[in-house]
């Protein structure tokens, strides 16, 4: 795709990138078959091909409007299209580019930016714990839009005690050791029985992703320097990963070095954190002949999975959980049909585009439901938060079962 970019963005290390990518797109439509809000509205405004001609117009120097911000809003940065891309454009990068762009040009209604400056503020803050414990305290007074995002109290199972010459780091994150604390333990218990050490590093923090995504990139990228500085000491004494169990923190702390790159100061740090990160379903091949689950993992019943955009899109991650799963006896399986699109979570999207992230969930919930599980497993706290709040079926994340399901 030609472009001629304006002069004011033609000089910039953003401009430079999105000509970059645009030189790449062929305009063949692929992505639009796989686009989630695409198939829900049918408005190629609201494909990936579309808001890429917005973004292309707005470098080319005509000025944004609210339609624009509007149709790159609805976005739910899935990386779907990524996947069906067969020229490799980098779409992720370049709707992170138009969204900072619009943003400068187009002015957000009142309640628009308080609602933003709440999330990207509050969800990270240490005070997100606590308006939790107060919010399921009184949950069944709430209304039912809340109770949606205010998920039962979890307990969380106790964290493993032993010492291993193996460790690896692993980010707590910022709203699931609060929203499902057993995740985090969970994953310590199944490392610590193949003989692996799980720290966490107290000063890091969210991952900079709920910030980034919502425009304050700049505090985004904050977070992100934050936490290569609590990690660093325990990189150079030799932790052999990073571990992620939240598949969305997971997809941006790999992209630490892309999103740094220009940080003379960080770059080569954020580099080997990327270098280093890990989803927990990468380290599962190694583990399975330390892992010996008891006859509970049949008496389970079907488990339907759900991969999340950000494992399988974001991260290119693909059929490694329901695999190893099934070795270990899982009754295992995913949708039928369209197992590659998003639930409709995508991060804060849900609280921001309720409709189109409710459709896409009772979607989603649907052809999960014909494999008549018993549970739903997935990887990411966002979308197991977001079905739940669709069905009465436990979802969880699928180191929960398979910890509860070892000897």
């Amino acid at each position: 795709m030609q472009t001629q970019l304006a002069a004011q963005f033609k000089d910039t290390r953003e401009g430079q990138e999105a000509e970059a990518i645009l030189r790449k797109c062929v305009h063949c439509g692929f992505c639009t078959a796989t686009c989630p809000t695409y198939q829900l509205m049918g408005d190629e405004l609201d494909g990936p091909r579309g808001r890429i001609y917005l973004i292309k117009q707005v470098l080319e120097g005509q000025p944004a409007s609210v339609k624009t911000q509007l149709h790159l809003d609805r976005c739910l940065t899935c990386r779907n299209c990524e996947s069906t891309c067969p020229s490799g454009v980098q779409y992720g990068h370049l709707v992170d580019i138009g969204r900072k762009i619009v943003e400068e040009q187009v002015p957000r209604s009142a309640p628009q930016q308080a609602l933003r400056w709440a999330l990207k503020e509050g969800l990270p803050s240490p005070l997100f714990a606590p308006a939790l414990k107060l919010g399921q305290a009184v949950r069944g007074l709430l209304p039912t839009a809340l109770q949606n995002k205010v998920p039962e109290a979890r307990p969380a199972g106790a964290w493993p005690a032993r010492q291993h010459a193996r460790k690896m780091l692993m980010l707590a994150g910022c709203v699931q050791p609060a929203m499902a604390p057993n995740i985090n333990a969970a994953t310590a218990r199944v490392l610590d029985r193949a003989g692996i050490q799980t720290v966490v590093a107290a000063a890091a923090g969210c991952c900079g992703g709920v910030k980034f995504h919502l425009n304050d990139q700049e505090g985004g990228l904050q977070e992100m320097r934050r936490n290569i500085d609590a990690w660093w000491p325990l990189v150079q004494e030799g932790v052999e990963a990073i571990v992620m169990n939240a598949s969305g923190c997971g997809v941006t702390v790999k992209e630490y070095g892309h999103y740094l790159a220009h940080d003379t100061a960080y770059a080569s740090r954020a580099q080997r954190i990327s270098e280093l990160t890990r989803d927990l379903s990468e380290l599962l091949p190694d583990l399975l002949p330390h892992l010996k689950p008891s006859r509970r993992a049949d008496s389970l019943g079907p488990v339907a999975y759900h991969p999340p955009c950000t494992l399988q899109h974001g991260q290119q991650l693909r059929g490694g959980v329901e695999h190893c799963l099934s070795e270990l006896g899982f009754n295992i399986t995913t949708a039928q049909v369209e197992s590659h699109l998003c639930c409709g979570s995508a991060g804060t999207y849900s609280v921001l585009q309720p409709e189109i992230a409710t459709a896409l969930r009772d979607r989603k919930l649907g052809h999960l439901s014909e494999r008549s599980p018993k549970t739903i497993v997935s990887a990411n706290i966002g979308c197991i938060t977001h079905l739940q709040s669709g069905t009465a079926t436990p979802v969880r994340h699928w180191v929960e079962m398979l910890d509860e399901a070892l000897d």
